[in-house]
């Protein structure tokens, strides 16, 4: 007997082998501990890096300009070809018969300027919207006289559709949209932390009552408050109240997906891709390529190209962003609700009256 008892005593006072340890360190609050700890590492510098490669130093890439006039005479190809090698880029060049036709391209955001060319090639109208893109107007409003005494073109630049007092540096529907954008999935999250026992058709109500009175309150402040932008106000606040909807509904169908970890592909999505490839900070031709691109079908990107349109281009909204927009929101909500079971949230459904009651 005291053979066996001093057996065991000696097992149990063996140290833990390596795996035992490793295994005892995964079961410890830790364990998770380090893992976000080295997540948020590599957040910060995925952060840093996104916004630094999108919008540190933009450069032309593909312009589109209206051109009218004398644009096939020697002194108007010059100016043209000047004007690209200036930019390093390709002034992508979309010609009109008069500048009547030119202007209705500029309202509907085809092109960003129109060049006319007059008389003989020696003059030229450069009319720029800086409504349509800061940032390109700036590009363009810059090079454009240099490359004209170069050339033997005297440039005259107009700014026909220039932005607002409150909004010098177009930023504000950046930051509007911004705004709308991680409020719209932090909510979510808040709702999943403090109101866990929500039913998932409940989670989606509160979704749209936050939705709706922070987009309300966003648009207020910015409008009536601050008076930065004169809005559309029942417009900016349906596109606002939107994004807010859609942002949130991302979350939840990633928590949905995978549980605790959904901040991650939501951040990656919305805020790495999403916000820096919007087109708000820096116009889409200035952007790298590919970012210009996938920007358009992500929900920052489309909420910036609505509002955009609805404050500067009014009567001339577009589709599209609505469209990806409601595409998002409707496959976040599809995706929450077909797998509502696997949400880490929601109640028990309580017994009826006399459920369970055996009859005698």
């Amino acid at each position: 007997m005291a053979e066996t008892s001093h057996g065991i005593h000696g097992a149990h006072g063996r140290p833990p082998t390596r795996r035992e340890r490793w295994s005892a360190f995964r079961q410890s609050p830790f364990w998770p501990a380090v893992v976000l700890v080295l997540i948020l590492a590599a957040a910060a510098g995925l952060f840093a890096g996104s916004y630094t490669y999108s919008m540190a130093d933009p450069t032309p890439r593909s312009i589109p300009t209206a051109v009218v006039g004398g644009y096939e005479q020697a002194r108007g190809r010059a100016f043209l070809s000047g004007l690209e090698k200036a930019l390093n880029a390709s002034v992508k060049v979309h010609t009109y018969r008069d500048a009547g036709r030119a202007r209705q391209a500029l309202e509907e955001q085809e092109v960003f300027a129109i060049f006319e060319i007059r008389g003989d090639g020696r003059t030229a109208v450069l009319d720029l919207s800086s409504a349509s893109g800061a940032s390109v107007a700036q590009v363009l409003s810059d090079a454009a006289p240099a490359v004209g005494k170069e050339t033997g073109v005297r440039v005259t630049v107009r700014d026909v559709n220039p932005l607002q007092r409150g909004d010098p540096r177009g930023l504000a529907i950046f930051y509007i949209s911004l705004a709308a954008v991680i409020i719209g999935f932090v909510g979510a999250i808040q709702l999943s932390v403090h109101a866990r026992t929500l039913t998932p058709f409940e989670r989606i109500l509160f979704t749209v009552a936050y939705a709706l009175l922070g987009a309300f309150a966003i648009a207020a402040t910015v409008d009536w408050l601050l008076g930065a932008l004169r809005l559309p106000f029942a417009e900016s606040w349906a596109i606002l109240a939107l994004t807010l909807f859609t942002s949130g509904m991302v979350f939840t169908m990633f928590n949905t997906l995978v549980g605790r970890w959904a901040m991650l592909p939501t951040w990656g999505l919305m805020v790495l891709l999403g916000n820096p490839s919007s087109g708000g900070a820096v116009s889409w031709p200035l952007l790298p390529s590919p970012l210009g691109t996938i920007g358009q079908w992500l929900p920052p990107g489309a909420s910036v190209n609505a509002q955009h349109t609805a404050v500067y281009f009014q009567g001339h909204q577009h589709l599209f962003p609505y469209l990806v927009l409601g595409g998002w929101a409707l496959l976040s909500c599809a995706v929450f609700w077909t797998w509502r079971h696997r949400h880490p949230g929601g109640r028990e459904r309580r017994p009826a009256h006399g459920d369970g009651v055996v009859a005698a």
